[in-house]
């Protein structure tokens, strides 16, 4: 497994909600709660019927935007493929998605049943229709993606009459979660650091936005235990390997490039908000590490300038050929690249917990109002987030955080597990020197420096 030690200095929001509640046996999982609970969807339609800024303005993207037109028509597959070298089709699948998507957003804030069953009928044709996700290795980036948005999409008209929700819920077991388990058991039979961060993470949002959706507690706790300690580069410890004395969390793409960089982000952010909205509290996991890592990207995303530690990753088939990439720099940046992906995490931040984070809240005002799919290019690029970030995550700062102890999180019933103690939780920092200790169980010992870490994986 790829590793970097790193200092763990700047202790941001310690001591605010990070207290992971109990397990409540045999409580049901709350609906609608992936990214949007009923009160997320009680205050968008009723800031957008005021007239709120800046609500409204995020309102009027999703109502320009093509995909939100009742008149949207499906286009579903039985063999949705994706990748070189096979006869690619998964755009119309992307494309239904967000229409399904932002049909049943703008149902929810205006209350017009045409929008409603427009999204209905996207999603009753896909699961009457589609039996495989195929292609390349890219169908694992098909499967994670478009599984985590499908989820979504349907848990806003879960309750509609029309929607075939059973045949739904097959589709998303059958088709697209054996895809996503299987990317995060086996990686495609490669390296376990074969594959870059955002792999990953799509697919955990994935196994995590089924789980949820088709009340599966396995599934959730799955995903949960991954983000923590996964042994891919998505886990958090993999994802954001160093933390800078300024606070900073390194995030590992950012030595790739920034449209996959923003990416990465992106979809972790979309994990801590689905778990969050089941009392799962990992935007607050290991000293809200996250929320460094965020706060890196957002600053080396505007062109300011961050440190960086260089790292080597493995690479290549198991029992196959082998090979390493080394980097030693954080890569060029565009300021004017965006995605929809800033208003949910600085909200969180800012908002629900009421920490500083300056560079999120720069890099948030910048790319408002938020659009979705469609708004940023015709590729697929343009649709990896659902987006309207400020129509849906934009929120008065919460009354319930007066400080260090307070817990804003929603008591839905979580389905989570007590976290063990911090001693046995996390691999812990030795402190400024950059010593990373791991225990005798793990079979590796403390490295110095910032170098990674490779430890073989066993099958």
């Amino acid at each position: 497994m790829l590793r970097a030690a790193g200092a763990t200095a700047g202790a941001v929001g310690a001591g605010i909600g990070t207290t992971a509640p109990a397990a409540a046996a045999g409580t049901a999982f709350a609906h609608p709660g992936l990214l949007h609970t009923r009160a997320d969807l009680d205050r968008m339609a009723a800031k957008v019927k005021a007239g709120a800024e800046p609500w409204t303005a995020g309102f009027a993207r999703l109502a320009a935007n093509p995909h939100a037109q009742s008149g949207w028509r499906p286009r579903p597959s039985a063999v949705v493929h994706r990748g070189a070298g096979t006869p690619q089709n998964y755009a119309a699948l992307y494309k239904d998605i967000h229409a399904a998507y932002q049909n049943a957003l703008r149902w929810h804030v205006t209350g017009e049943r045409a929008h409603a069953d427009t999204a209905v009928a996207v999603l009753n044709a896909w699961s009457e229709t589609l039996t495989q996700v195929a292609g390349s290795a890219d169908r694992f980036l098909a499967a994670g993606l478009y599984g985590y948005q499908f989820a979504n999409a349907a848990e806003l008209v879960r309750d509609h009459e029309d929607f075939e929700a059973e045949r739904f819920r097959r589709m998303l077991l059958d088709v697209f979660h054996p895809l996503s388990e299987s990317f995060l058991a086996d990686h495609n039979n490669a390296v376990v650091s074969n594959y870059w961060t955002n792999w990953d993470l799509c697919n955990m949002a994935c196994v995590l936005a089924i789980g949820i959706h088709c009340d599966d507690r396995a599934k959730v706790d799955r995903a949960v235990e991954y983000f923590k300690h996964g042994e891919g580069l998505g886990s958090i410890r993999s994802a954001i390997p160093v933390v800078h004395d300024d606070g900073l969390g390194e995030w590992l793409e950012a030595g790739r490039d920034q449209g996959h960089a923003l990416l990465g982000v992106g979809l972790m952010g979309t994990i801590c908000e689905m778990a969050w909205n089941q009392g799962i509290d990992l935007y607050g996991h290991d000293d809200s590490r996250f929320l460094k890592g965020a706060q890196y990207v957002a600053k080396w995303a505007m062109g300011e300038k961050v440190p960086f530690t260089a790292n080597t990753r493995r690479k290549g088939a198991i029992d196959g050929w082998s090979g390493s990439e080394t980097v030693t720099e954080a890569a060029p940046v565009d300021p004017e690249m965006t995605r929809p992906i800033w208003a949910m995490i600085a909200n969180h931040y800012t908002k629900r917990r009421g920490l500083p984070a300056s560079y999120l809240t720069r890099i948030a005002a910048r790319s408002a109002p938020e659009g979705g799919g469609g708004d940023y290019g015709p590729d697929s690029g343009g649709y990896d987030q659902l987006g309207f970030g400020t129509l849906a995550f934009t929120r008065d700062r919460s009354a319930k955080v007066t400080g260090a102890g307070s817990d804003p999180r929603p008591r839905t019933g979580t389905t989570a597990s007590p976290s063990p103690s911090a001693a046995g939780d996390d691999l812990a920092a030795t402190g400024s020197n950059g010593l990373l200790g791991w225990t005798a169980a793990t079979g590796v010992t403390a490295l110095a420096g910032g170098l990674l870490l490779l430890r073989r994986r066993t099958r």
